[in-house]
């Protein structure tokens, strides 16, 4: 499959790009049957962006280095280690994940979000 950073100038509509979901482990689910899905669009400066989505429900995550863009959705996200306030996020936030954090996602409405790795 071709990644659309690949190549200068092409656009790439974040909001309607397929994503294709797979069911999360059933460790990781804390709630519901939520899926995710992941849609590498290419390298950039040396780092990866792509497309990450996650269904309602709630699940556990160790998180990358990484700044995201939230396209649609809201969810909650909540910092077990380290031990940090809880965050809200919906279109427009803009949040830095630490490699190696802990959280627990409790998506209300189905995240689309760009990442930066």
């Amino acid at each position: 499959m071709s990644r659309p950073l690949d190549t200068a100038g092409i656009v790439t509509d974040a909001l309607r790009e397929h994503v294709p979901q797979e069911p999360l482990s059933a460790d990781a689910v804390r709630a519901g049957a939520p899926t995710t899905g992941i849609r590498e669009l290419g390298p950039f400066a040396g780092v990866e962006v792509g497309i990450w989505e996650m269904t309602e429900g709630a699940a556990v995550d160790t998180e990358i280095d990484e700044v995201f863009i939230v396209l649609a959705g809201r969810a909650r996200v909540e910092f077990i280690d380290p031990s940090l306030p809880s965050i809200e996020v919906q279109a427009g936030s803009v949040v830095r994940l630490a490699a190696g954090m802990q959280t627990l996602w409790t998506v209300h409405e189905t995240l689309r979000k760009v990442y930066i790795a």
